[in-house]
């Protein structure tokens, strides 16, 4: 329904209870940064994370139930290329969430829940002249290869740690290669994959 957050995703035409606030996402976005974690591992986290009950899904299900849970987390926008990863939510931490709390009018951080939509709406309003807005358009001017203007070319020259971002990649497809393998190992009734 319009204008509503979703609480449940619809896996095959059964709704399942979900994880919904802003911190399980990020939970998950620092899992797929893990170097430590190997992909099916991470696939297993998205999983685990984002359902309840994810035991409730039947395992011929988990495919469409990774995918329903990636279209909430992408807010069902789709980029029509993938696009380079800028933000390291773990690195960028101390310069996003002022910028967000100056857009919610509060400190996010303490409120006991916050759904990720919402938190996701926030950040997309960031003015772009506050720091983290500056240093975000820096990041993509650099990802797109275009030509920094005189001032943001000093304030990077100046601030390169703050500016530069490992390269985050996008492991979304080794990821959902990963899940296709534990799937196909569940429903040959293979190797059971425990718990983070």
């Amino acid at each position: 329904m319009l204008g509503t957050l979703p609480k449940t995703l619809n896996v095959n035409g059964v709704d399942y209870k979900i994880r919904t606030d802003y911190r399980d996402i990020l939970r998950i976005f620092s899992a797929f940064n893990d170097q430590e974690l190997n992909d099916n591992e991470k696939a297993y986290v998205l999983m685990k994370q984002i359902y309840i009950e994810m035991e409730k899904i039947p395992k011929s299900a988990f495919r469409a139930a990774y995918e329903a849970a990636f279209n909430f987390i992408e807010c069902h926008v789709k980029e029509d290329r993938p696009s380079p990863k800028i933000v390291n939510w773990e690195k960028d931490e101390q310069l996003i969430f002022p910028a967000i709390n100056k857009v919610a009018g509060c400190e996010v951080r303490a409120l006991e829940y916050l759904h990720w939509w919402t938190f996701l709406g926030y950040f997309q309003g960031i003015d772009r002249e506050d720091t983290w807005g500056f240093v975000l358009t820096i990041r993509q001017k650099k990802a797109k290869h275009k030509k920094l203007e005189k001032y943001e070319s000093e304030f990077y020259n100046a601030n390169r740690s703050l500016c530069d971002v490992e390269t985050v990649h996008n492991d979304t497809k080794r990821a959902e290669d990963a899940l296709e393998s534990i799937f196909n190992d569940l429903l040959k009734g293979g190797a059971d994959h425990g718990g983070t």
